[in-house]
């Protein structure tokens, strides 16, 4: 749940997670799950006197493990709120029982050791998922690069962090092995995209231009470096992309068309063997470094926020948009949007039009007094319903459950259970009609009677 934080009636909750989420559109229900954060936030001032002082220091998640940070910690430098919590599993007060710095220096005694994590419920109009993206696991498959044992061969995004200003190494580049500057940097596009073999066979998109930028800056910030990048293909289809490319060959990237077969290392070196497939000869580097550009994949914990929220997953595991070109940030449920590389690999322009558009549908969702329902939606005979509960198990929207009504037979009156439909979650899928063993379930205007009917005409 993000927004901005200013606005009066918007709450915003930080080191949370979502639980449960029920209802339906307009009328959604959401647990939250509020982590003890062991810090107040309504006490902190964020002055840093804490971070500071605390002694504890581990590798820093956002810094892909290139830089520390401490045990109480702001997850990086623009997080709102800027106030820190404290992991709890590198804590010397949690693991051993002894330290206590933070709190005994704390100005205004926001610290609290005692804080539990703690359920809260929210009534909402709207969803929007923006669970981002992982990188692919390229140490665990790809044994020509060393699986992951060789410091100086690193991924785009370590890149990016080093690359930063704001960055663990201040805006400098460097061999993480040995804090020298590389003087021979080696890129090798498409690691875990595009390979069906090991990977992932869907293209990961943003890899081309972000490659590009990486050239660029090793060609500028260290004077007299080589850059050579080995690619399938180059993709350059965004606004002024292709410009950017041709700028890059210009300032001296070599691109070699060809995969790389091989990563040793030898003295202080990298050997990257690999071959040009347009010259039709082999290739040998020594490199300095080596930047892989690995595949784009979801988030971890997707699949099963998506069984929480209630839509469907594609092939690959990215959340299923209703249609990629008529509904590209809505899902099958009503009320549920999509916004970012949750839904597919995408480059920050894309993704802040998807955002965007997911604003405006929930803005004009929840403009409205009244709904338009679908008008295929499934309906119960309670006359045949027996009240088995077969279909709600099957329902993927979760928009069958069951009821008690009561009748007179035989001049008494009994009450039994049947199956109901809520026509704001039904899709119209029908899948709950083949699983009714005794018929009660039929889609409206597509009755199992009209069906026939249909049928008979035919053969006339």
């Amino acid at each position: 749940m993000a927004a901005a934080a200013q606005h009066p009636n918007i709450k915003l909750y930080t080191y949370a997670e979502v639980t449960e989420v029920s209802g339906y559109i307009g009328n959604f229900e959401v647990t939250i799950k509020q982590k003890a954060k062991s810090v107040d936030h309504n006490k902190c001032t964020g002055c840093g006197t804490c971070w500071e002082k605390c002694p504890t220091k581990v590798d820093s998640e956002f810094d892909l493990g290139l830089g520390k940070r401490k045990a109480i910690y702001i997850p990086f430098a623009q997080a709102v709120p800027n106030k820190p919590v404290i992991d709890r599993t590198t804590c010397r007060q949690f693991t051993k029982g002894k330290c206590g710095v933070c709190q005994k220096v704390c100005p205004t005694g926001a610290i609290d050791y005692d804080q539990q994590d703690e359920y809260i419920k929210e009534k909402v109009g709207a969803i929007i998922m923006a669970t981002g993206y992982d990188l692919f696991e390229w140490e665990k498959v790809y044994g020509e690069y060393g699986y992951g044992q060789y410091p100086d061969v690193i991924t785009g995004l370590h890149f990016e962090r080093m690359a930063s200003a704001s960055g663990p190494t201040g805006g400098k580049i460097i061999r993480p092995s040995d804090g020298k500057e590389p003087k021979t940097v080696v890129f090798i596009k498409c690691v875990g995209s595009r390979d069906d073999q090991k990977g992932k066979s869907y293209c990961s998109r943003a890899c081309c231009m972000y490659t590009a930028k990486h050239a660029h800056q090793v060609l500028e910030k260290i004077p007299g470096a080589q850059v050579y990048i080995f690619y399938m293909d180059v993709r350059t289809a965004g606004k002024m992309y292709e410009e950017f490319y041709a700028k890059t060959l210009e300032d001296g990237a070599q691109y070699i068309r060809g995969r790389v077969s091989k990563i040793y290392p030898l003295g202080d070196k990298l050997i990257v063997r690999g071959a040009d497939t347009l010259a039709g000869v082999p290739v040998e580097i020594e490199a300095d470094l080596v930047v892989l550009a690995t595949a784009m994949v979801p988030a971890k914990g997707s699949e099963e926020i998506a069984k929480i929220v209630g839509f469907s997953l594609d092939k690959d595991g990215f959340f299923q948009e209703a249609h990629p070109k008529l509904g590209p940030v809505e899902t099958t449920t009503g009320g549920v949007f999509l916004a970012g590389a949750c839904q597919g690999p995408k480059d920050i322009p894309d993704t802040v039009a998807q955002a965007s558009a997911a604003a405006a549908k929930v803005i004009g969702l929840l403009s409205k007094d009244q709904l338009a329902a679908e008008p295929i939606v499934s309906q119960v005979n309670e006359a045949l319903c027996s009240g088995c509960e077969l279909c709600k198990p099957i329902c993927p929207y979760k928009a069958i459950d069951m009821k008690k009504i009561t009748e007179r037979v035989h001049g008494k009156v009994i009450e039994r259970t049947v199956a109901t439909v809520n026509t704001s979650l039904c899709q119209g899928c029908g899948a709950c009609t083949v699983a009714c063993r005794v018929g009660a379930l039929n889609l409206k205007g597509f009755t199992n009677e009209q069906l026939l009917a249909e049928v008979e005409a035919i053969c006339l």
